[in-house]
């Protein structure tokens, strides 16, 4: 068969849409539904505390705010904001580190002599495996107050360019998948397979389609990290400022490496498949397998280098695992692709390369399963965040997804043990069909490639037509030759669209070939949905990191110490009916929101009073008083929710209780809270 370079533009006959395409298409419109369901980018480094602490009511106003984060961050100057009740700034400028060894920390000073009130903290950030953070919170100084502050509802890298930005990393993964299984595809399993025009396309659109994700995703970093706004992809600024990133440093790698792919891929489908010497083919062969899989390895390891592997526990092992994992994946859904376009568009793949990949698939398992426990470890870290947490139960659709896959992998296996190699030698039967002279060749005068019509819908079509015409005059090729070689020529294609159909037929005909070319075309399309699957959890928090950022805010809010405070304290305001006692609940009695009952009772029951005001002092902070004014829910019995108590202690609980314009009386008693 003659090699031609990959043709990049549209056919001259329109194909019928193939089974196939209907499955890619539906597929696709799969994982817009799995995409658009997914939550925005979560964050990945989680704030694990802060101070002061969310919801607090500190009596004093804090020379600084700091948080502190599970895993490195990258900030910038505006990266923590802390807002008055009237929205103003309350910072006095850019963040600076304060983690001196231990965990991550960051802090920003405040203004001096800030006024009581609820203040709001924003913050947004990058963490160390590429992926944009923010949150809010608020606390108080002296006492709560209304804020025009509204928290922010929208997560970093959410909204259409978040969406857009998934859609380029799904794309991107499915270009390399192609690209370097397809091209795997062709040195290890059928080297003829490279002269065959649709792996050539296949595997030259996946270095289109990971060429063109790249490059967006390059472009929307930008925006994808900070502003959210689409417009923002093409700030000079902004792109400069990506650049000095290592995700920028790491997407500008992938273009480098590209550039060098683009070479191997013309060599690979140029003089690779031109090269009729065998001992010359192998030489070339050792050689572009080596160069292949340098550059599949340096492309692999622009994810690994920024993205979950580079952060976190032991990273200088999860880098090369993680590229391991993602040439096995490439090596086995991207051969697999490639076999479904040999089975279903070339007339020439043998039983030997279906064999052939059936090990390498086997292998690339193997290391899938090494490299996937050990990542499912380290992300997910716990039983409980394996089933409670978005990422556990993600990485469960995809173990489940794996398995299908083996499961119809399972049958592929047995057709292929089964099968018979009933592929036709076409350029032996043309020439014992239909003897042509030398000079003819194999492109006619409309430039129609023989070799491109074998196994097609085209190719059913110009049989018909030749039979109906009865092929006049096919029985004087030589003599037509030799008076007219343009009819010829034309006589010779209907000859080989006949023995393309005939061949086509056969191939139809073998049970054990039709019943693989259905198993494989299974597999492929749980591959897709597998690889969308994977797209998400590469978005998504790990379990690990989810269930730490739990913890921490637990711990920030409210301690687990603490209890209910049952008091009971007698009271006389010197006037008429001023006798009584105050019954008190408080619950939880811990440090951030409680709720206080209170109970006044006397001589002859419950005892309606004008005001009951209660105070909080902690002496040994001085932090306090903090006034608490309780509402009246019914005679004799007063309620306060939502009482903000900042921190654990001894604190002195002040009962004022007034019975009349003139009589009051005020009771002090120690409590515990937290």
């Amino acid at each position: 068969m003659t090699a031609t370079a990959p043709h990049f533009g549209p056919s001259p006959i329109r194909r019928p849409l193939t089974a196939a395409a209907l499955l890619a298409v539906l597929i696709s419109v799969l994982f817009g539904m799995v995409l658009a369901g997914a939550s925005p980018a979560s964050a990945h480094a989680a704030l694990t505390g802060s101070d002061p602490q969310d919801g607090a009511v500190v009596a004093t106003a804090p020379e600084e705010v700091a948080l502190t984060f599970s895993e490195q961050i990258a900030v910038s100057d505006d990266s923590i904001r802390v807002l008055d009740p009237s929205g103003e700034r309350a910072d006095t400028g850019a963040p600076r580190e304060l983690t001196d060894g231990g965990p991550v920390r960051y802090g920003v000073a405040l203004h001096s002599g800030l006024p009581d009130g609820t203040y709001t903290v924003a913050w947004q950030a990058v963490s160390a495996d590429s992926h944009p953070v923010s949150g809010a919170f608020t606390f108080s100084i002296g006492a709560p107050s209304d804020t025009t502050v509204a928290l922010p509802s929208n997560e970093a890298g959410g909204g259409l360019v978040g969406t857009l930005y998934g859609i380029a990393r799904y794309a991107a993964y499915a270009g390399f998948i192609l690209l370097a299984g397809g091209s795997a595809f062709v040195l290890a399993c059928w080297r003829r397979g490279a002269g065959e025009r649709p792996l050539q396309r296949l595997v030259v659109r996946g270095w289109i389609t990971l060429t063109a994700a790249t490059l967006v995703m390059l472009l929307l970093r930008n925006p994808y990290t900070g502003s959210g706004k689409l417009a923002d992809a093409f700030d000079l600024d902004g792109l400069q400022a990506v650049l000095d990133t290592k995700p920028g440093a790491a997407l500008v790698s992938r273009l480098l490496l590209l550039g060098a792919s683009a070479l191997f891929v013309a060599v690979l489908f140029g003089a690779y498949a031109k090269r009729e010497d065998e001992k010359e083919k192998q030489d070339l062969t050792f050689g572009l397998t080596v160069g292949g899989a340098v550059l599949a390895i340096g492309i692999a390891g622009t994810w690994a280098l920024a993205e979950h592997a580079s952060t976190g526990l032991q990273p200088g092992i999860a880098m090369p695992v993680d590229v391991a994992h993602l040439l096995a994946v490439a090596a086995w859904l991207g051969g697999l692709a490639a076999l479904l376009v040999a089975l279903y568009r070339t007339p020439h793949i043998t039983a030997d390369a279906v064999r052939r990949f059936s090990r390498v698939a086997f292998g690339s398992v193997v290391v899938l399963a090494a490299t996937g426990l050990y990542q499912s470890w380290r992300q997910v870290g716990s039983w409980s965040a394996l089933t409670g947490t978005w990422y556990g139960q993600l990485l469960l659709v995809k173990v489940g997804l794996v398995a299908a896959i083996l499961a119809v992998a399972w049958f592929s296996r047995r057709w292929t043990g089964r099968l018979v190699d009933t592929a036709v030698n076409a350029s032996v039967d043309t020439a014992a069909d239909a003897p042509v002279d030398a000079s003819v060749g194999t492109r006619g005068t409309g430039g129609t490639d023989v070799a491109a019509l074998a196994g097609t819908a085209e190719a059913t079509e110009v049989s018909e037509a030749a039979k109906a015409a009865e092929v006049p005059g096919a029985a004087e090729v030589p003599d037509a030759a030799a008076s007219d070689p343009e009819r010829a020529a034309q006589l010779a294609r209907q000859r080989a669209a006949l023995t393309a159909t005939r061949n086509k037929r056969v191939r139809d005909a073998d049970t054990e070939r039709s019943g693989l070319r259905r198993s494989v075309l299974m597999e492929a399309g749980v591959a897709v949905v597998l690889l969308a699957v994977t797209t998400v959890l590469t978005n998504t928090e790990p379990g690990r990191t989810e269930e730490e950022a739990a913890r921490g805010n637990t711990a920030a809010t409210a301690p687990v110490a603490g209890g209910q405070v049952n008091l009971s304290l007698p009271f006389d305001t010197g006037g008429q009916n001023g006798k009584g006692t105050v019954r008190l609940d408080i619950s939880p009695a811990r440090s951030g929101a409680n709720d206080v009952h209170l109970w006044i009772d006397g001589p002859d029951g419950p005892m309606d009073v004008p005001e009951v005001k209660l105070a909080f002092t902690l002496e040994s902070k001085d932090i306090g008083p903090l006034p608490v004014v309780p509402d009246r829910l019914a005679p004799g019995h007063w309620t306060a929710s939502d009482v903000q108590i900042p921190m654990a202690g001894d604190w002195k609980l002040a009962v004022t209780v007034r019975t009349s314009d003139i009589d009051q009386t005020t009771i002090d008693e120690n409590v515990k809270i937290g």
